[in-house]
């Protein structure tokens, strides 16, 4: 299995090479109404804005994976797509299924897709509980149960470590995660990165917020296409194009025009 620690900061450092690439092949490309990025991706939307620098972020990311990866130990968390269910579905089997321990919804993807995290043995009710109310669930390779309150210690680490690094006011407005709204203060974004660590990401209100916004068209730069999949299913007014090949950036300026 890939550490988190590690697949992290090669990640965010992917994305933005993609981006950098981008810029380099059209200097004049306008700046969009929103940057924003799942999880993980809101780091690579903050170095976009220019509200981080990408030294920072990966080192802020680096520690983000390590202290995500010592709150839980291996084998002790779990994470699970539940499919076909409303949050509020979801949410009763999370509550029903916790008992003693931990287990919440962690990802709202996409209608019908939440991601549940926390304890193995809650996980593990929460999913049977699921299969007999009729839903899919898939079990996720993830080293650690993310957006969950037993990410609580890590979200002190991110706090402390984003206190050392300058972020500024970003040139466009970042869409949160914990909010689905956009911020354009430094401060709030602080705020934003560190409540994501143990709370849930709000992607399918952040896209549906862009959209009734007036956001057409997007670009999701980085490796895979898994964010444009879930655009399509959450509001088919926005039309994604993917930055994750030279391909791709060939023609991002014939997609945006």
């Amino acid at each position: 299995m890939i550490q988190t620690a590690n697949a992290q900061p090669a990640i965010l450092t992917t994305s933005i090479a993609a981006l950098a690439a981008l810029r380099e092949a059209y200097p004049d490309l306008e700046l969009p109404l929103f940057v924003a990025g799942h999880s993980l991706g809101e780091y690579s939307a903050l170095v976009a804005a220019g509200a981080l620098s990408l030294e920072d972020a990966v080192r802020v990311v680096n520690l983000r994976g390590k202290a995500m990866q010592e709150a839980v130990p291996q084998g002790f968390g779990a994470m699970a797509a539940v499919i076909g269910g409303s949050p509020e579905q979801v949410k009763e089997l999370c509550d029903k299924a916790a008992q003693d321990d931990v287990v919440s919804c962690a990802n709202f993807n996409a209608p019908g897709q939440v991601v549940i995290g926390g304890h193995s043995a809650a996980v593990e009710r929460a999913r049977i509980a699921a299969v007999a109310a009729g839903l899919k669930v898939i079990t996720l390779k993830v080293s650690a149960p993310f957006h969950c309150s037993l990410m609580a210690p890590a979200a002190i680490a991110v706090r402390e470590a984003l206190a050392s690094v300058s972020l500024l006011d970003p040139r466009v407005p970042v869409v949160t995660n914990v909010e689905a709204q956009p911020r354009d203060r430094a401060d709030k974004l602080a705020d934003a990165l560190v409540r994501q660590v143990d709370g849930p990401v709000l992607w399918e209100q952040s896209i549906r917020h862009m959209a009734d916004a007036g956001v057409v068209k997007a670009l999701e730069i980085g490796p895979g296409n898994v964010l444009a999949g879930l655009v399509q299913r959450i509001d088919k007014r926005i039309v994604v194009h993917g930055v994750n090949s030279p391909t791709g950036i060939a023609k991002a300026g014939q997609f945006l025009n």
